[in-house]
C-alpha cells in the first residue's frame, strides 16, 4: 500500500503560525483594553470617594456651627475659625481624610450665613473644591 503524501500548495507554510500570532494580537489588546478600563474606574471611584467625604465634612461643619451658640457665629468666619476648638479639629480631619485638604468657613454674623469651601488635589491633577452655603438662624419668635 502507497502511502499518500500531504503536499501544501506554495505559500501556504506558515499560515497556521500567523493564524496564532493574530489570534495572540487581538487577545493582547483586549487585555490592555481590560487593564484600561479597570484603571479608569479605580480613578473615577477614588474620585467619588473625596467628593462624598468633602460632602460630610461641609455637613459636619454646618451641623458644628448649628450646635454653637448662635450670637457666636461670627468666632468661625475666617481665620478665626482655626482658634476655635471644635473648628480646628474638623479643618485637621479634612487635612486627614482628604489629600492636601484644606476648609474654610465664611460666616455673616448679623445673618447667618454660612459658606464651606473645602478643596483637596490629588496627586497629579487638578485642585477640586467643594463649596455649600447655607443660614444658620435662630428659629422667629425664640
Amino acid at each position: 500500500m502507497k502511502r499518500l503524501k500531504h503536499e501544501q500548495p506554495a505559500g501556504a507554510c506558515g499560515f497556521a503560525l500567523i493564524e496564532v500570532l493574530v489570534s495572540l494580537l487581538i487577545f493582547m489588546f483586549g487585555v490592555l483594553g481590560t487593564v484600561g478600563l479597570l484603571s479608569s474606574t479605580t480613578r473615577i471611584e477614588t474620585e467619588s470617594k473625596f467628593r462624598t467625604d468633602a460632602a460630610d465634612l461641609a455637613n459636619d461643619a454646618i451641623s458644628m456651627l448649628w450646635t454653637t451658640a448662635l450670637t457666636d457665629l461670627a468666632a468661625y468666619d475666617g481665620a478665626a475659625c482655626s482658634q476655635q476648638i471644635r473648628c480646628k479639629e474638623w479643618q485637621n480631619r479634612i487635612s486627614t481624610l482628604l489629600p492636601q485638604g484644606s476648609g474654610a468657613l465664611s460666616v455673616t454674623g448679623t445673618t447667618g450665613d454660612v459658606t464651606v469651601t473645602i478643596q483637596w488635589t490629588l496627586p497629579g491633577r487638578q485642585t477640586h473644591r467643594y463649596v455649600t452655603a447655607t443660614t444658620v438662624a435662630k428659629k422667629e419668635g425664640s
